[in-house]
């Protein structure tokens, strides 16, 4: 099936840097109010446990909303749906800025969410269609692969900065100059292949979209509490067993219905499946680091929270030297699971190097290498990740492809924050009790704490680099490394038969 429009956009290389600046403001909206919370939480008056609730209400609504989202950008028009979502966000972000309440703000950051969720597969599969040329796409997936992988730690960044010098509210107001620029630029250059329309899906799945949404919000929502109950807790299990359900009869739903939400080819196909698979285990270290990293430096070596977001510099460097220098620049010559598998043991190594952390560690000596080299290491395996995920898509499809590359990294992200933060207490714990005997004074005692909670994060970071091996190991068993096998021609889309699934799946 031919793309609708062979002759790419000349203004596709300035739509891509607006597409690219919606996606950071996205990305970075996950970490730049972490560093913002105490400050809200004295203005506002809400309780430790509300707290977590401003980081858990944009999550929820964004992971829970994504395929949906990805479906509305096929519908609607993914201009259309970009524009809104860029336009949607920027509302709900000044209403989080502008906060008087926790209700308010709790609100906000649920809106914020729900665009997110409509902007970020709208972006990518934007992307997806306007660049068609396999060199071109190369470069295209590079920079966006760099955005993706370093706008959390761009979010560290920032949200110290505005933190310190203006208040905590700007890590929402923000929002609003990246998006009227985004919305500018999508209003003025961005172009869908003419006639794309044709493709799209006549009607939207509503089984399909309350058996996804509901399954992947009681999937991350369970993930959140078992960070705080823990995993025996009865909610927990509770969550798990509704989400397996959920899941289960929304697939069973998709196979039956004419015009699925998500088409099970998306998801079958060999290469895309493991994609999707080893992005999501990837991202499950990643966002463990960035947990551990920020308490470390802040609460163990006393950075300021400006400080400790510029300590992450060299991981945002050396993703974007390995997206756009590596990845970028290889991935027309070299099979795709050949980037991938490497590119997550590198980035292990710089976990394992992370790993050898102690109370007193000097930054340049264990912090800075070890965040490079990750960086290089992520950088070069997500450019080719994200590509494959969407390559080769029906164009009705691109949009909820998309979706699950969001998914994906979404639903790793939950799953890295409540899984390494439970190994990382447990090892504190063990630690303090088997070292309680040394703390004979106030100033031992006070050592002893910093030393076992040093030794929770070295031990969850170590766990961290095996999650990493695990995603090289999937990369390199499930991605077909044949020639040809991930490359098809200029502007081609898949074939019915190549998702790897009977016809009979649509």
């Amino acid at each position: 099936m031919p793309f609708p429009d062979t002759h790419p956009d000349a203004g596709r290389w300035k739509a891509l840097l607006f597409i690219c600046l919606a996606q950071l403001m996205v990305v970075l909206d996950g970490t730049i109010v972490n560093i913002a919370l105490p400050s809200a939480q004295t203005d506002l008056g809400f309780s430790d446990g509300t707290r977590q609730w401003v980081v858990t209400a944009y999550a929820l609504a964004f992971g829970g909303l994504l395929l949906f989202g990805g479906r509305i950008a096929d519908l609607w028009g993914r201009k259309r749906a970009f524009t809104v979502g860029v336009i949607g966000f920027a509302l709900a972000s000044a209403l989080g800025g502008i906060a008087v309440n926790t209700g308010m703000l709790l609100g906000a950051r649920a809106l914020q969410g729900v665009f997110g969720a409509l902007l970020a597969p709208a972006a990518l599969s934007l992307i997806t269609v306007m660049f068609t040329d396999t060199k071109e796409r190369a470069k295209a997936f590079g920079i966006y692969g760099a955005i993706a992988g370093g706008g959390a730690a761009v979010g560290l960044i920032l949200g110290g900065v505005l933190t310190e010098y203006l208040n905590w509210r700007w890590t929402l107001l923000v929002n609003i100059f990246f998006a009227v620029i985004a919305a500018i630029g999508a209003v003025l250059v961005i172009r869908e292949p003419v006639g794309d329309n044709n493709h799209r899906a006549r009607r939207l799945d509503v089984p399909g979209v309350l058996l996804a949404s509901s399954g992947l919000v009681s999937l991350v929502y369970g993930f959140t509490r078992a960070e705080s109950d823990g995993w025996g807790a009865p909610w927990t299990i509770g969550l798990f067993i509704a989400s397996a359900i959920l899941l289960v009869a929304f697939v069973v739903v998709e196979n039956r219905t004419k015009e699925p939400l998500l088409p099970l080819r998306v998801v079958l196909d060999r290469n895309r499946g493991g994609a999707y698979l080893s992005l999501g285990i990837a991202v499950v270290g990643m966002f463990g680091l960035f947990l551990f990293l920020t308490f470390y430096l802040q609460v163990v070596r006393g950075y300021s929270p400006v400080l400790s977001g510029l300590a992450f510099l060299p991981m945002v460097a050396g993703m974007m030297i390995g997206s756009t220098q590596i990845g970028a620049r290889l991935t027309t010559r070299v099979a795709p699971r050949n980037l991938m598998a490497p590119g997550f043991l590198v980035a292990a190594v710089g976990l394992a190097i992370l790993s050898q952390i102690k109370v007193d560690s000097s930054y340049a000596a264990i912090v800075l290498p070890g965040m490079l080299v990750m960086g290089l290491g992520l950088g070069t395996a997500f450019m080719p990740a994200m590509n494959l995920a969407t390559l080769g898509v029906r164009p009705e499809d691109s949009g909820v492809a998309s979706a699950m590359v969001n998914t994906s990294q979404q639903i790793g992200g939950a799953i890295g924050t409540a899984l390494l933060n439970t190994l990382a207490t447990s090892a504190t714990v063990t630690y303090a009790a088997a070292h309680a005997g040394t703390a004979t004074d106030p100033g031992s005692a006070g050592l002893l704490k910093m030393q076992a909670m040093v030794h929770g994060y070295s031990v969850a970071i170590w766990w961290a680099a095996g999650i990493l091996v695990l995603a090289s190991l999937v990369a390199f068993v499930l991605i077909d490394h044949r020639p040809g096998a991930t490359t098809p021609t200029t502007g081609s889309t898949e074939a019915p038969t190549q998702a790897g699934a009977p016809n009979s799946i649509r």
